[in-house]
Protein backbone atom coordinates (compact mmCIF):
# COMPACT_ATOMS: atom_id res chain seq x y z
CA UNK A 1 0.00 0.00 0.00
CA UNK A 2 1.16 3.22 -0.05
CA UNK A 3 1.44 6.28 2.05
CA UNK A 4 -1.70 8.41 3.29
CA UNK A 5 -1.21 11.87 2.51
CA UNK A 6 -1.99 12.36 6.42
CA UNK A 7 1.37 11.93 9.02
CA UNK A 8 0.15 8.93 10.84
CA UNK A 9 0.35 9.83 15.02
CA UNK A 10 2.76 6.60 15.71
CA UNK A 11 5.43 8.26 13.06
CA UNK A 12 5.59 11.43 13.86
CA UNK A 13 8.60 13.53 14.40
CA UNK A 14 9.53 14.86 17.76
CA UNK A 15 12.17 17.82 17.17
CA UNK A 16 13.67 20.88 19.51
CA UNK A 17 10.73 21.22 20.90
CA UNK A 18 10.47 17.78 22.52
CA UNK A 19 14.01 18.51 23.94
CA UNK A 20 16.01 16.46 21.62
CA UNK A 21 14.15 13.24 22.42
CA UNK A 22 14.64 10.50 20.28
CA UNK A 23 11.96 9.68 17.61
CA UNK A 24 10.77 6.00 17.15
CA UNK A 25 10.43 4.71 13.51
CA UNK A 26 10.18 0.57 13.90
CA UNK A 27 10.97 -1.96 11.10
CA UNK A 28 7.45 -2.97 11.25
CA UNK A 29 6.51 0.54 10.67
CA UNK A 30 8.81 1.01 7.51
CA UNK A 31 7.64 -1.87 6.17
CA UNK A 32 4.08 -1.12 6.38
CA UNK A 33 4.67 2.07 4.23
CA UNK A 34 5.10 -0.30 1.03
CA UNK A 35 7.06 -0.36 -1.70
CA UNK A 36 4.85 2.15 -3.43
CA UNK A 37 4.98 4.77 -0.73
CA UNK A 38 8.35 3.99 -0.16
CA UNK A 39 9.56 4.89 -4.06
CA UNK A 40 7.80 7.99 -3.59
CA UNK A 41 9.93 8.91 -0.46
CA UNK A 42 12.54 8.33 -3.18
CA UNK A 43 11.18 10.65 -5.38
CA UNK A 44 10.78 13.50 -3.11
CA UNK A 45 7.07 13.46 -3.13
CA UNK A 46 5.63 16.75 -1.03
CA UNK A 47 3.14 15.15 0.82
CA UNK A 48 6.18 12.55 2.05
CA UNK A 49 8.49 15.35 2.77
CA UNK A 50 8.42 14.59 6.35
CA UNK A 51 8.64 11.11 6.37
CA UNK A 52 12.05 11.78 4.22
CA UNK A 53 13.07 14.14 6.95
CA UNK A 54 12.58 11.24 9.29
CA UNK A 55 14.74 8.36 7.55
CA UNK A 56 17.46 11.41 6.46
CA UNK A 57 16.30 11.52 2.98
CA UNK A 58 16.35 15.40 2.84
CA UNK A 59 16.75 17.31 -0.20
CA UNK A 60 21.10 17.55 0.98
CA UNK A 61 21.09 14.08 2.21
CA UNK A 62 23.35 11.08 0.84
CA UNK A 63 23.94 7.85 1.84
CA UNK A 64 24.65 7.51 5.72
CA UNK A 65 28.46 7.90 6.22
CA UNK A 66 31.14 4.99 6.75
CA UNK A 67 30.92 4.10 10.50
CA UNK A 68 33.20 1.67 12.33
CA UNK A 69 31.39 -1.30 12.88
CA UNK A 70 31.43 -3.56 15.87
CA UNK A 71 34.09 -0.89 17.16
CA UNK A 72 32.12 0.21 20.52
CA UNK A 73 33.74 -0.44 23.83
CA UNK A 74 33.58 -3.47 25.74
CA UNK A 75 31.35 -3.85 28.43
CA UNK A 76 33.75 -3.43 31.68
CA UNK A 77 35.42 -0.56 29.31
CA UNK A 78 31.94 1.28 28.89
CA UNK A 79 30.95 0.49 32.77
CA UNK A 80 34.30 2.43 33.90
CA UNK A 81 32.91 5.17 31.44
CA UNK A 82 29.83 5.46 33.33
CA UNK A 83 31.23 5.71 36.46
CA UNK A 84 33.24 8.89 35.44
CA UNK A 85 29.97 10.63 34.54
CA UNK A 86 31.69 10.67 30.60
CA UNK A 87 29.01 8.62 29.04
CA UNK A 88 25.37 10.81 28.22
CA UNK A 89 22.68 9.65 25.84
CA UNK A 90 22.94 10.86 22.17
CA UNK A 91 19.97 14.13 22.01
CA UNK A 92 18.69 13.76 18.15
CA UNK A 93 18.67 10.29 17.03
CA UNK A 94 15.76 7.68 15.55
CA UNK A 95 15.07 4.40 17.35
CA UNK A 96 15.53 1.58 14.08
CA UNK A 97 14.27 -0.95 15.97
CA UNK A 98 17.78 -2.05 17.30
CA UNK A 99 19.57 0.23 15.18
CA UNK A 100 19.91 4.15 15.80
CA UNK A 101 19.91 6.92 13.00
CA UNK A 102 22.08 9.89 14.80
CA UNK A 103 20.54 12.97 13.43
CA UNK A 104 22.98 15.79 14.78
CA UNK A 105 24.87 16.52 11.71
CA UNK A 106 24.50 15.16 8.05
CA UNK A 107 26.45 12.19 7.98
CA UNK A 108 23.40 10.67 9.46
CA UNK A 109 24.98 7.33 10.75
CA UNK A 110 22.79 4.78 11.08
CA UNK A 111 24.53 1.98 13.76
CA UNK A 112 23.61 -1.33 14.63
CA UNK A 113 24.46 -2.56 18.11
CA UNK A 114 27.88 -2.51 18.73
CA UNK A 115 29.23 -0.05 16.32
CA UNK A 116 30.84 3.17 16.34
CA UNK A 117 29.44 6.98 14.53
CA UNK A 118 31.97 8.41 12.30
CA UNK A 119 32.51 10.95 14.22
CA UNK A 120 34.31 8.19 16.57
CA UNK A 121 31.94 9.64 19.48
CA UNK A 122 28.59 7.83 19.44
CA UNK A 123 28.16 4.03 19.99
CA UNK A 124 24.85 1.96 19.61
CA UNK A 125 24.73 -0.02 22.85
CA UNK A 126 21.52 -2.47 22.95
CA UNK A 127 19.56 0.39 20.60
CA UNK A 128 20.48 3.54 22.21
CA UNK A 129 22.36 6.17 21.36
CA UNK A 130 25.38 7.22 23.66
CA UNK A 131 27.99 9.88 23.05
CA UNK A 132 31.19 8.95 25.26
CA UNK A 133 32.42 12.51 24.64
CA UNK A 134 30.99 14.08 27.56
CA UNK A 135 32.57 16.11 30.54
CA UNK A 136 35.64 14.76 29.12
CA UNK A 137 38.32 17.29 26.81
CA UNK A 138 41.49 16.02 25.74
CA UNK A 139 42.59 19.63 25.83
CA UNK A 140 42.06 22.78 26.69
CA UNK A 141 43.98 26.60 27.09
CA UNK A 142 43.83 30.11 27.44
CA UNK A 143 43.55 31.63 24.13
CA UNK A 144 43.59 35.10 22.53
CA UNK A 145 39.95 35.56 21.15
CA UNK A 146 41.84 36.55 18.16
CA UNK A 147 43.08 33.31 17.70
CA UNK A 148 39.80 31.76 16.76
CA UNK A 149 40.01 34.14 14.94
CA UNK A 150 37.18 36.51 15.62
CA UNK A 151 37.75 39.94 14.84
CA UNK A 152 34.99 41.56 15.76
CA UNK A 153 34.09 39.91 18.94
CA UNK A 154 35.03 41.15 22.35
CA UNK A 155 38.59 42.29 20.91
CA UNK A 156 41.60 41.84 23.09
CA UNK A 157 39.47 39.45 25.56
CA UNK A 158 40.51 36.12 26.20
CA UNK A 159 38.67 32.53 26.08
CA UNK A 160 38.71 29.44 27.69
CA UNK A 161 39.13 27.07 24.86
CA UNK A 162 38.64 23.39 24.98
CA UNK A 163 37.75 20.15 23.09
CA UNK A 164 37.16 16.62 23.32
CA UNK A 165 38.04 13.91 20.61
CA UNK A 166 36.33 13.30 17.22
CA UNK A 167 35.00 15.18 14.19
CA UNK A 168 31.94 15.25 11.46
CA UNK A 169 34.72 15.47 8.76
CA UNK A 170 37.86 14.33 8.04
CA UNK A 171 39.93 16.56 6.22
CA UNK A 172 42.99 15.98 4.42
CA UNK A 173 45.02 18.96 5.40
CA UNK A 174 43.36 18.76 9.29
CA UNK A 175 45.94 20.59 11.92
CA UNK A 176 44.68 19.15 15.07
CA UNK A 177 44.23 15.43 13.67
CA UNK A 178 45.87 13.80 16.15
CA UNK A 179 42.65 14.59 18.35
CA UNK A 180 40.00 14.97 15.98
CA UNK A 181 40.57 11.72 14.09
CA UNK A 182 40.95 9.78 17.54
CA UNK A 183 38.15 7.72 19.98
CA UNK A 184 38.02 9.18 22.87
CA UNK A 185 39.44 5.63 24.71
CA UNK A 186 42.79 6.85 23.06
CA UNK A 187 42.33 10.40 24.71
CA UNK A 188 41.15 9.55 28.02
CA UNK A 189 42.01 7.22 31.01
CA UNK A 190 39.25 5.94 33.24
CA UNK A 191 41.33 4.01 35.76
CA UNK A 192 42.59 5.57 39.26
CA UNK A 193 40.95 8.43 41.48
CA UNK A 194 38.88 11.22 40.01
CA UNK A 195 39.59 14.53 39.09
CA UNK A 196 37.43 16.99 38.43
CA UNK A 197 38.64 20.14 37.05
CA UNK A 198 37.10 23.85 39.07
CA UNK A 199 37.51 26.43 41.44
CA UNK A 200 39.92 26.60 43.32
CA UNK A 201 42.32 25.50 40.18
CA UNK A 202 45.67 23.58 40.79
CA UNK A 203 48.96 25.14 40.20
CA UNK A 204 49.54 22.62 37.39
CA UNK A 205 48.39 19.89 35.56
CA UNK A 206 50.21 16.69 34.58
CA UNK A 207 49.34 14.81 31.38
CA UNK A 208 48.33 11.91 33.10
CA UNK A 209 46.11 14.58 35.40
CA UNK A 210 44.59 15.89 31.84
CA UNK A 211 43.82 11.89 30.80
CA UNK A 212 41.93 10.81 34.05
CA UNK A 213 40.11 14.68 34.80
CA UNK A 214 36.53 15.59 34.34
CA UNK A 215 34.84 19.15 33.28
CA UNK A 216 31.04 19.19 34.09
CA UNK A 217 28.83 21.82 31.85
CA UNK A 218 27.88 23.31 35.30
CA UNK A 219 31.98 24.05 36.54
CA UNK A 220 32.86 25.21 32.95
CA UNK A 221 31.69 28.99 33.43
CA UNK A 222 33.42 28.76 36.89
CA UNK A 223 36.82 27.86 35.76
CA UNK A 224 36.24 30.41 32.88
CA UNK A 225 35.52 33.09 35.29
CA UNK A 226 38.70 31.82 37.51
CA UNK A 227 40.94 32.26 34.92
CA UNK A 228 39.74 35.61 33.86
CA UNK A 229 38.25 34.70 30.53
CA UNK A 230 34.45 36.29 29.54
CA UNK A 231 33.80 33.60 26.84
CA UNK A 232 34.10 29.81 26.65
CA UNK A 233 34.92 28.44 23.40
CA UNK A 234 34.26 24.96 22.08
CA UNK A 235 36.93 24.52 19.35
CA UNK A 236 39.97 22.59 17.92
CA UNK A 237 38.28 19.58 16.85
CA UNK A 238 34.24 19.96 16.31
CA UNK A 239 31.87 21.56 19.30
CA UNK A 240 29.06 19.23 16.54
CA UNK A 241 31.22 16.00 17.21
CA UNK A 242 30.57 16.69 20.89
CA UNK A 243 26.85 18.50 20.78
CA UNK A 244 25.39 16.61 23.97
CA UNK A 245 28.47 18.69 26.13
CA UNK A 246 28.25 21.01 23.77
CA UNK A 247 24.61 22.52 24.50
CA UNK A 248 24.80 21.25 27.92
CA UNK A 249 27.87 23.11 28.46
CA UNK A 250 26.55 26.63 26.91
CA UNK A 251 23.09 26.19 28.42
CA UNK A 252 25.01 26.17 32.09
CA UNK A 253 27.47 28.68 31.03
CA UNK A 254 24.77 31.47 29.72
CA UNK A 255 23.00 31.10 32.94
CA UNK A 256 26.35 32.32 34.52
CA UNK A 257 26.63 35.46 32.37
CA UNK A 258 29.65 33.91 30.91
CA UNK A 259 29.41 33.85 27.24
CA UNK A 260 29.71 31.03 24.33
CA UNK A 261 32.03 30.87 21.23
CA UNK A 262 31.44 27.60 18.87
CA UNK A 263 34.55 27.36 16.75
CA UNK A 264 32.86 25.27 13.16
CA UNK A 265 32.62 23.41 10.00
CA UNK A 266 29.03 24.38 10.12
CA UNK A 267 28.06 20.85 9.28
CA UNK A 268 25.35 20.20 11.49
CA UNK A 269 21.65 19.46 10.91
CA UNK A 270 19.07 22.20 11.35
CA UNK A 271 16.71 21.00 14.58
CA UNK A 272 19.97 20.83 16.25
CA UNK A 273 21.37 24.00 15.21
CA UNK A 274 18.09 26.01 16.51
CA UNK A 275 18.30 24.33 19.45
CA UNK A 276 21.92 25.46 19.99
CA UNK A 277 21.95 28.58 18.58
CA UNK A 278 19.68 30.66 21.69
CA UNK A 279 23.06 30.09 24.10
CA UNK A 280 25.61 30.62 20.98
CA UNK A 281 27.01 34.56 21.54
CA UNK A 282 29.79 34.11 18.38
CA UNK A 283 30.48 31.13 15.90
CA UNK A 284 33.70 30.85 13.41
CA UNK A 285 32.40 28.74 10.69
CA UNK A 286 34.76 27.13 8.19
CA UNK A 287 33.76 27.63 4.69
CA UNK A 288 36.24 25.54 3.24
CA UNK A 289 35.22 25.76 -0.84
CA UNK A 290 32.68 26.72 -2.81
CA UNK A 291 32.47 23.43 -4.63
CA UNK A 292 30.30 20.06 -3.64
CA UNK A 293 33.55 18.23 -5.50
CA UNK A 294 36.23 19.95 -3.40
CA UNK A 295 34.07 19.15 0.13
CA UNK A 296 33.93 15.55 -0.66
CA UNK A 297 37.68 15.15 -1.78
CA UNK A 298 39.49 17.24 1.03
CA UNK A 299 36.71 16.78 3.30
CA UNK A 300 34.72 14.35 2.90
CA UNK A 301 31.47 16.27 3.48
CA UNK A 302 29.21 18.71 1.75
CA UNK A 303 29.04 22.36 1.07
CA UNK A 304 24.72 23.02 0.97
CA UNK A 305 24.84 21.79 4.82
CA UNK A 306 27.78 24.47 5.61
CA UNK A 307 25.53 27.20 3.31
CA UNK A 308 22.49 26.77 5.53
CA UNK A 309 24.23 26.64 8.78
CA UNK A 310 25.37 30.65 7.49
CA UNK A 311 22.13 31.46 7.00
CA UNK A 312 20.42 30.24 9.84
CA UNK A 313 22.74 32.10 12.49
CA UNK A 314 22.87 35.07 10.37
CA UNK A 315 18.26 34.20 10.08
CA UNK A 316 18.77 33.98 14.24
CA UNK A 317 21.07 37.07 14.81
CA UNK A 318 24.35 35.54 16.22
CA UNK A 319 27.33 37.09 15.29
CA UNK A 320 29.68 34.89 13.47
CA UNK A 321 32.58 35.33 11.25
CA UNK A 322 33.55 33.17 8.05
CA UNK A 323 37.15 31.56 7.66
CA UNK A 324 38.09 30.19 4.36
CA UNK A 325 41.67 27.91 4.31
CA UNK A 326 43.33 29.00 0.52
CA UNK A 327 44.44 25.59 -0.28
CA UNK A 328 47.00 24.83 -3.28
CA UNK A 329 45.32 22.90 -6.12
CA UNK A 330 42.02 22.14 -4.18
CA UNK A 331 40.70 25.69 -3.41
CA UNK A 332 42.99 28.02 -4.54
CA UNK A 333 40.32 28.73 -8.01
CA UNK A 334 39.79 32.46 -8.18
CA UNK A 335 36.40 32.38 -10.15
CA UNK A 336 35.40 30.00 -7.40
CA UNK A 337 36.58 32.48 -4.27
CA UNK A 338 34.69 35.37 -6.63
CA UNK A 339 31.73 33.27 -6.27
CA UNK A 340 31.61 32.67 -2.93
CA UNK A 341 32.48 36.50 -1.82
CA UNK A 342 29.37 37.12 -4.09
CA UNK A 343 27.37 35.29 -2.41
CA UNK A 344 28.36 35.67 0.99
CA UNK A 345 27.19 39.36 0.15
CA UNK A 346 23.98 38.44 -1.39
CA UNK A 347 22.96 36.41 1.08
CA UNK A 348 24.91 37.33 4.37
CA UNK A 349 25.24 40.92 3.83
CA UNK A 350 28.59 43.04 3.45
CA UNK A 351 29.42 43.67 6.67
CA UNK A 352 30.11 40.00 7.43
CA UNK A 353 33.85 39.60 8.34
CA UNK A 354 35.79 37.22 6.02
CA UNK A 355 38.96 35.75 6.99
CA UNK A 356 41.24 34.15 4.01
CA UNK A 357 44.14 31.64 5.64
CA UNK A 358 47.23 30.63 4.57
CA UNK A 359 47.31 26.45 4.24
CA UNK A 360 50.37 25.39 5.72
CA UNK A 361 51.26 21.48 5.06
CA UNK A 362 49.43 19.39 7.33
CA UNK A 363 48.54 15.67 8.01
CA UNK A 364 47.87 14.39 4.53
CA UNK A 365 48.90 16.92 2.63
CA UNK A 366 52.14 17.51 3.72
CA UNK A 367 53.26 17.16 0.18
CA UNK A 368 52.18 20.77 -0.91
CA UNK A 369 53.46 24.01 -0.43
CA UNK A 370 52.09 26.82 1.35
CA UNK A 371 49.43 29.07 -0.14
CA UNK A 372 51.41 31.57 -2.09
CA UNK A 373 50.68 35.54 -0.18
CA UNK A 374 49.86 36.67 -3.72
CA UNK A 375 46.92 34.21 -4.45
CA UNK A 376 45.72 35.55 -0.95
CA UNK A 377 46.41 38.95 -1.93
CA UNK A 378 44.32 38.62 -4.95
CA UNK A 379 41.63 36.90 -2.92
CA UNK A 380 41.06 39.72 -0.87
CA UNK A 381 40.73 42.13 -3.42
CA UNK A 382 38.20 39.99 -4.94
CA UNK A 383 36.08 39.60 -1.98
CA UNK A 384 36.52 43.45 -1.67
CA UNK A 385 35.38 44.17 -4.80
CA UNK A 386 32.45 41.85 -4.29
CA UNK A 387 31.42 44.47 -1.63
CA UNK A 388 32.92 42.71 1.71
CA UNK A 389 34.20 45.37 4.22
CA UNK A 390 35.82 43.61 6.53
CA UNK A 391 38.76 41.40 4.56
CA UNK A 392 41.34 39.68 6.61
CA UNK A 393 44.25 37.34 6.07
CA UNK A 394 45.71 34.87 8.49
CA UNK A 395 48.74 32.69 9.26
CA UNK A 396 51.26 35.01 7.19
CA UNK A 397 53.02 36.78 10.00
CA UNK A 398 54.57 40.24 9.01
CA UNK A 399 51.95 41.14 6.07
CA UNK A 400 50.94 44.54 6.87
CA UNK A 401 47.57 45.46 7.26
CA UNK A 402 46.68 41.81 7.45
CA UNK A 403 44.57 41.98 10.18
CA UNK A 404 43.91 45.02 11.07
CA UNK A 405 40.18 46.91 10.44
CA UNK A 406 39.35 49.99 8.41
CA UNK A 407 36.33 51.94 9.18
CA UNK A 408 34.47 51.29 5.51
CA UNK A 409 33.05 55.43 5.57
CA UNK A 410 36.22 57.25 6.38
CA UNK A 411 38.96 54.28 5.89
CA UNK A 412 41.20 54.86 8.86
CA UNK A 413 42.40 51.71 10.49
CA UNK A 414 40.15 51.34 13.82
CA UNK A 415 41.92 48.21 15.26
CA UNK A 416 45.49 47.22 14.98
CA UNK A 417 46.09 43.68 15.33
CA UNK A 418 50.07 42.36 15.97
CA UNK A 419 49.14 38.39 14.53
CA UNK A 420 46.73 37.69 18.13
CA UNK A 421 47.61 41.20 19.72
CA UNK A 422 45.31 44.27 19.55
CA UNK A 423 48.16 47.13 19.55
CA UNK A 424 45.44 50.27 18.69
CA UNK A 425 41.59 50.48 19.37
CA UNK A 426 40.26 53.49 17.99
CA UNK A 427 36.50 52.76 18.82
CA UNK A 428 33.65 54.51 21.07
CA UNK A 429 30.67 51.98 21.95
CA UNK A 430 31.48 50.38 18.57
CA UNK A 431 31.26 53.27 16.27
CA UNK A 432 34.57 54.70 14.38
CA UNK A 433 36.18 57.36 16.82
CA UNK A 434 36.75 59.62 13.88
CA UNK A 435 33.76 59.30 11.78
CA UNK A 436 31.03 57.91 14.24
CA UNK A 437 30.50 54.96 12.13
CA UNK A 438 28.72 51.98 13.26
CA UNK A 439 31.25 48.72 13.18
CA UNK A 440 29.61 45.81 12.76
CA UNK A 441 30.72 43.32 15.68
CA UNK A 442 30.27 42.95 19.44
CA UNK A 443 32.14 45.15 21.25
CA UNK A 444 31.01 45.28 24.50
Amino acid sequence: MGLDQTTPESLSPRGPGAGGTPRFLTRRQALACGAVGLANIAMGTEANSWLRDLLGLGSSAAAPAEIFKGDAPSDEVFALWQRRGWVHEGSHYLKLDRNVQCKVCPNNCILAPGDRSHCRNKINRDGTLYTLAYANPCTFHVDPVEKKPLFHFLPGSLTFSLATSGCVFRCLNCQNWEISQKKPEETKDPHGSALCFRPPLPAALTATDLRRLSLFPDDIAAVATALRCPSVAYTYSEPTAYYEYTFDSCRAARTRGVRNIIVTCGSIEERPLRELAPFVDAAHVDLKGFSEDTYRQLNSGKLEPILRTLKIYHELGVWFEVINLIVPTYTDDLDGIRRMCGWLVDNLGPDRPLHFSRFHPQHKLDHLPPTPVETLLKARDLARAAGLRYVYIGNVPGLAGAGNTSCPTCHRTVIERDIFSVTRLDLNAGKCRHCHTAIAGVWS
